[in-house]
């Protein structure tokens, strides 16, 4: 049992620098690889972060503009209507107003071609009536001299 525990002990001997220079390259790598590279990946998540919250940022301020555009060009829409609407109803009422200076001027002429209808057909009558006696006479005559005859 000696001899195994000499064997034994002779074998931890042996695994001391092994052991040593694990613990070295541990601290070794440690600082000259994993730090950096912690340090880096940190650097890049930051960055990453940094600009996901600026495009929130872009995206909230676009979102902003775009509803003010819109009720811009609402706003915008509803003024042309109005204008739209008030040119609409000027022009309505200038045509109506046309309208009625047309229908008084026509009736006015209707008036007066009427008036001079009446009066020509007052002349006429006034004309024809001695005619109509006239003729009336003659027809007259001639009926009487057909029956005496």
């Amino acid at each position: 049992m000696d001899a195994t525990l000499h064997a034994l002990g002779a074998i931890l001997l042996r695994a001391v620098p092994t052991f040593l220079l694990l613990v070295l390259l541990h601290f070794y790598l440690k600082g000259m690889f994993f730090k950096p590279l912690e340090r880096v990946l940190k650097n890049r998540y930051e960055a990453t972060e940094g600009a996901r919250q600026l495009a929130a940022k872009s995206m909230e301020l676009a979102a902003a503009k775009t509803t003010e555009y819109e009720n811009a060009m609402r706003a915008a829409r509803g003024e042309v209507y109005q204008a739209h609407d008030r040119l609409h109803k000027k022009l309505q009422e200038e045509q109506a107003a046309a309208v009625r200076e047309a229908r008084a001027k026509v009736e006015a002429k209707v008036n007066e071609v009427k008036n001079q209808l009446a009066a020509d057909v007052e002349r006429t009558k006034a004309d024809l009536l001695p005619e109509s006696d006239r003729l009336a006479a003659q027809i007259a005559d001639a009926v009487l001299r057909r029956s005496t005859a």
